[in-house]
């Protein structure tokens, strides 16, 4: 049975091409398309669909007052289509925090080749959206909070934040599931690499967004930065982002070298050059995610002597890249979200431990 898909977008010409994009593939039927949200609210209660798309600026309802109100009374898979400006940006993240699945910018139609791209990508988010599990907005606004109350850690011995790298990799669902580590673990930690897929003009914002709520300072990386204790550094949405060994440290690095698994930056880029450079000095986590990035990357860094830990099913908002990594035997541990940086803590606290008693 087909994917029922309700379009929501103020455009009437957006309305047209989405609705052209979603109906080509045979297990996905738009039923609906609706200028506004006060229409759609009326299309819901009649038509009944399965997956709504939503724009972020409209008239008569803004996207974001609208979702609010939507998860509260009927919580629904929604892929957010935002608009490629900061602002844009800025509300997709408080979108996600609401409860949205998934996003993506608005299509360019005059690049052809690249509307096919995102053609195949929206549908695959609508299929991943369709059987996401979907948080309460409560939950999802207390599951930080909530994680970050536990007990201080020891302070980690000058050699231990030096010497390891922490490496974390996510696509759909992401955003509030790195927000939710990081949120949880103290300032002064091992420097940390993150690749999360988002488009370019999203990443900046999302490292902001990150470093307000953080005691781990957040950036977005520029290639070049030597790798400290206490930072997170987050690739850009154009490029790839590896670690590269330079003098008796790291310093990030950038590559457009073509997309690996349709994606760039792609977790499996940054999981490899891990794994070839800190062996053992490395935790490598992977998060919430359709598709199989990072799979076979978290496989060469278990192999070369990384911790490495995969999201469970049950807090996953789309159980993909953590499965097949779990598949492939790249996991040590399946540990839920709200305890994967207590994990990461009490394995740097038991590594700073057996050094010292070396």
């Amino acid at each position: 049975m087909a994917i029922k898909v309700l379009i929501i977008d103020d455009s009437a010409l957006m309305r047209t091409l989405l609705t052209e994009i979603i109906n080509a593939a045979p297990d996905l039927d738009v039923v609906g398309a609706a200028p506004d949200p006060i229409t759609a609210r009326e299309m819901i209660k009649v038509l009944n669909p399965d997956v709504l798309t939503l724009d972020v600026e409209m008239p008569k309802m803004d996207g974001l007052e609208f979702l609010g109100r939507l998860m509260k009374l009927r919580p629904m898979p929604v892929v957010m289509i935002s608009s490629l400006t900061e602002r844009g940006s800025e509300v997709t993240l408080q979108a996600l925090e609401l409860g949205a699945v998934d996003f993506l910018p608005k299509p360019r139609m005059e690049n052809i080749p690249l509307l096919q791209d995102y053609s195949e990508e929206i549908r695959d988010k609508i299929r991943a959206a369709c059987g996401a599990r979907l948080k309460s907005v409560a939950v999802a606004r207390l599951a930080p909070a909530a994680a970050s109350s536990g007990l201080p850690y020891p302070p980690l011995s000058a050699r231990m934040l030096s010497e390891k790298l922490i490496a974390i990799g996510a696509s759909t669902g992401g955003t509030e599931a790195i927000k939710d580590v990081l949120v949880s673990l103290p300032a002064q930690v091992p420097g940390i690499v993150i690749v999360q897929h988002m488009p370019e003009s999203f990443t900046a914002s999302f490292a902001k967004r990150l470093d307000s709520l953080s005691r781990v300072h957040v950036i977005e990386a520029r290639g070049g930065e030597r790798i400290e204790p206490g930072v997170a550094y987050l690739a850009p949405g154009h490029s790839h982002l590896l670690v590269k060994k330079s003098g008796g440290g790291y310093v990030t690095e950038l590559s457009k070298e073509e997309p690996v698994n349709r994606h760039r930056p792609a977790v499996d880029v940054l999981f490899r050059s891990v794994a070839r450079l800190l062996k053992h000095n490395a935790i490598g986590v992977i998060l919430t995610g359709m598709g199989k990035d990072g799979a076979q990357g978290l496989l060469e860094m278990r192999q070369a002597g990384a911790w490495t830990i995969g999201q469970n099913q049950e807090s996953c908002v789309v159980y993909g890249m953590p499965r097949e990594a779990a598949l492939v035997g790249a996991v040590e541990d399946v540990v839920a979200l709200d305890d994967v940086s207590g994990h990461i803590l009490a394995r740097l606290r038991a590594m700073d431990r057996q050094g010292q008693r070396v």
